[in-house]
């Protein structure tokens, strides 16, 4: 019987069978395993409104609630305090709603919204220019490595070993589609080829402790290199920006800046770089201006993917309007201010630094690494740590990355401002009677 929803009629679907040598319906279908074809839906009998909410309800209850269990997880992911003022702001309808801001004399709000955002991560990070945002930390990276490719006019590409392994992967898949190299480095290499048309650095790295950028910017720009940075925007409330590093472009996973964890996603791909390179950058940069009558106005400058200019001359396909996110991580840090990112990055680093020396003290613990860390450390433990974290988990605490890949025993743990006192204490005791 036709689907009600769906327009085609019989006529019009014999004409297309037709068309493409189909005799039916079933002979197009032909090439499917009959085991997958017609395979009948097993679904529970309909419930009402309020039974299936009930069900939600208990399906919920299966998940690690946050509000119930202490978190020690992060590698690329991190819970952050949401001040109220990102929820009031980003649930505005006319934010909410909000798309593409293609028409600048409808869209003053929006238009606006991703000027501060750009505003206020080039502040940040020390950078010249931002755009509006890519999908996420990865694809920031990723477009990154495609823009130093463009730049450098070559071909391949260096990653260091402790940069983010889903970032390393991202990258790679990127410049598979267009032919470019991915060499990956271990931290203290010996020699850095002049074909390689940039670095890529994560700072703090993936194992959570400080790589020398100024060292690597020299050796990368002494090969006619460009480095690229990927950072941690809280971080910086403390530490030194990637722009005064000599970073060329610097990247971000910009979901800690008001942005809650909600099961890994969205994400905001925090993309900046230096004023010389930005007609290679991707993405949309908004810019200010003032109208005919000398009122302050906001417009689309910049689009550089195939949709609005000559294919040929696209650096990107990203088309994602990633406004929504780059607006809560705007009143983020409007809301926070200079000193209360500041106290932020403190307290994470303290905390974090806290933990790890107590752990440090446990029999069977240690430092797997040690080099300066803000807020992420690796500990070595007696047990494997997918064993540990199953434990963890009865005690309502979701423990930290099995990173045994790299790191006999390693787990990387995290600590932010949201760990109380007593949480990290109850975990180490926890660790300690294992």
């Amino acid at each position: 019987m036709p689907s009600p929803y769906i327009p085609n009629t019989d006529h019009d679907r014999a004409a297309m069978l037709r068309d493409i040598g189909a005799g039916s319906i079933a002979e197009l279908f032909q090439d499917v395993p009959a085991h997958f074809r017609d395979v009948p839906f097993d679904l529970p009998p309909p419930l009402t409104e309020l039974e299936l909410k009930e069900e939600l309800r208990n399906l919920s209850r299966r998940n690690a609630s946050l509000d119930e269990y202490a978190c020690f997880l992060g590698a690329g992911r991190y819970r952050h305090f949401v001040p109220g003022v990102v929820g009031h702001i980003t649930g505005r309808s006319e934010f909410y709603t909000a798309y593409t801001p293609y028409q600048a004399e409808a869209s003053q709000g929006i238009l606006q919204s991703i000027y501060e955002y750009q505003s206020l991560v080039c502040q940040l990070a020390g950078m010249e220019i931002s755009n509006a945002g890519l999908y996420d930390g990865s694809s920031a990276a990723a477009e990154a490595a495609l823009m130093a490719c463009r730049i450098a006019g070559k071909k391949e590409v260096a990653v260091l070993s402790t940069v983010n392994p889903g970032y390393r992967e991202v990258i790679g898949t990127y410049g598979s589609g267009q032919n470019i190299a991915i060499k990956e480095l271990r931290p203290d290499f010996k020699e850095f080829s002049s074909d390689y048309a940039c670095l890529v650095v994560q700072q703090p790295n993936f194992f959570g402790y400080f790589e020398e950028l100024k060292r690597y910017a020299e050796i990368a720009h002494g090969a006619g290199a460009l480095l690229v940075v990927i950072f941690d925007p809280i971080s910086l409330g403390l530490f030194t920006p990637p722009g005064s590093c000599g970073a060329d472009i610097a990247v971000a996973e910009g979901q800690p800046l008001g942005n809650p964890l909600h099961f890994g996603g969205p994400g905001l791909g925090i993309f900046t770089c230096r004023r010389e390179h930005l007609r290679q950058m991707p993405g949309r940069v908004v810019g200010r201006t003032t109208d005919i009558e000398g009122q302050a106005g906001y417009v689309l400058t910049m689009a550089t993917r195939e949709q609005h200019i000559r294919r040929e001359r696209a650096t990107s396909n990203i088309c994602t309007n990633e406004a929504l996110v780059a607006l809560a991580a705007t009143v983020y840090l409007a809301a926070m201010g200079k000193s209360g990112l500041r106290r932020v990055a403190e307290l994470c680093y303290h905390k974090a630094h806290y933990a790890a020396e107590a752990i440090n003290k446990l029999k069977g613990y240690s430092l797997a690494f040690k080099q300066p860390f803000f807020k992420e450390f690796v500990i070595q433990c007696p047990l494997p740590p997918e064993k540990i974290n199953r434990m963890l988990l009865k005690e309502k605490i979701i423990g930290g990355l099995d990173v045994s890949h790299r790191v006999d025993n390693g787990m990387l743990l995290c600590v932010t401002e949201m760990n109380s006192r007593p949480e990290i204490d109850r975990l180490v005791s926890v660790l300690g009677a294992l």
